[in-house]
């Protein structure tokens, strides 16, 4: 079995999909993409395209480390996230040539269902309580939400009490039975993270993410030491190498990309460097329905794993859902607040090729935001 043809589609709201064909009629689908920068990852995926075309898709660890080795410049969040999507399409491949689940081929599944959790915005808390209450009459168990907007250097005593205000009126409607993680989004600096961390802690947050921007990672000793909150990184992270200090930190919790971290083959080796520090991993996925089903693939075969984050429904996804792309939705059905363990072939899901080729022809330029301080200068979105 050869590599036979590679495509990739631009698919809004902020997506890429890649789809890898092979001579033998078995294709595999990846989620190739940096948000806000897809237009580059194409491109990337089409030069990494030229080494895999006529390759046996099932030497999926050979093309691996070509991949990300045999360039002298490497890494980088383009061409991990090219890596990452070629590798979940050759996965997904693997598993419908096998006849099994990835999880089944990542060694069997420890689990039988993975917890989830959604995500109620937090950059303007007016609608806050209402957004955590109908996500607990969904039957969620847990949510996730910013833990502030605009966030100066030397957070002023009303800044605090904004982002535990947040926190304590999310937690006023969920009780005790629900868990509320907070995102900082790198909005913090190393001094407001340490200010305002132990005044979170009377409110149990289940942890808090991104206190600080990558750049700033070799201070998170200094955060981790402020409070016993736990502390979460990773979704700017690109390769084991790069946890190796958060984990010698003391980060809690590593959320590695599936589309951003080379894929189902990197982040499951990213989870067994968690485990020998006694950190969970928790995958970052606000993507598409290719890149949470490779999540999940890793997560039901990964023994030190605590909860998936999704996207369906979040706020960026107005005019196309993740739904909109597979032929059967039920993989991603949530029954109290899990999602059940996928038994099909490969990554578990049908993509539904019509519906990727009619959304290409539109395709989509997605940007983030760019904010500002009240003075003018630049802000961390």
């Amino acid at each position: 079995m050869k590599i036979d043809r590679i495509e990739t589609f631009l698919i809004a709201p902020r997506w890429l999909f890649c789809r890898v064909e092979t001579d033998e009629g078995l294709v595999g689908w990846g989620e190739p993409v940096v948000e806000g920068r897809a237009e580059p990852v194409r491109s990337a995926v089409e030069v990494l395209s030229e080494y895999l075309l006529g390759e046996d898709p099932l030497r999926i660890e050979q093309h691996w480390q070509v991949l990300t080795k045999g360039g002298f410049y490497r890494g980088g969040p383009v061409l991990s996230s090219a890596v990452a999507g070629l590798d979940q399409a050759l996965w997904d491949i693997a598993g419908q040539a096998y006849g099994a689940p990835v999880h089944a081929l990542l060694g069997g599944p420890v689990r039988d269902r993975v917890r989830i959790y959604s995500w109620i915005g937090g950059d303007e808390p007016a609608e806050l309580a209402d957004a955590a209450a109908a996500q607990a009459a969904a039957g969620m168990t847990a949510i996730k939400m910013n833990a502030s907007g605009r966030l100066g250097a030397i957070p002023s005593s009303s800044e605090v009490a904004a982002v535990v205000e947040r926190l304590a009126a999310v937690r006023a409607v969920l009780g005790d039975d629900r868990d509320i993680a907070l995102d900082f989004h790198g909005r913090a600096s190393v001094a407001a993270a340490r200010r305002i961390l132990p005044e979170l802690a009377p409110l149990r947050p289940l942890f808090v993410e991104e206190p600080v921007v990558p750049e700033q990672n070799h201070r998170l000793a200094d955060i981790v030491t402020a409070s016993a909150v736990p502390i979460a990184t990773g979704e700017r992270l690109f390769g084991r190498h790069e946890f190796l200090a958060p984990l010698q930190a003391g980060v809690a919790v590593l959320q590695p990309d599936l589309s951003h971290a080379g894929g189902i083959s990197e982040v499951r080796r990213i989870g067994a460097l968690a485990e020998t520090y006694g950190a969970v991993l928790a995958p970052h996925c606000p993507l598409g329905p290719i890149s949470l089903a490779a999540s999940l693939q890793v997560a039901f075969a990964t023994p030190n794993f605590l909860i998936q984050e999704q996207s369906i429904g979040i706020h960026y996804n107005q005019g196309s859902e993740l739904l909109d792309y597979v032929v059967d939705p039920e993989p991603f059905r949530f029954v109290d607040g899990h999602l059940r363990r996928p038994e099909a072939p490969g990554l578990g899901i049908t993509v539904d090729e019509k519906a990727v080729r009619a959304a290409a022809r539109t395709g989509h330029a997605w940007r983030n935001p760019v904010w500002r301080h009240d003075d003018g200068s630049f802000a961390e979105w």
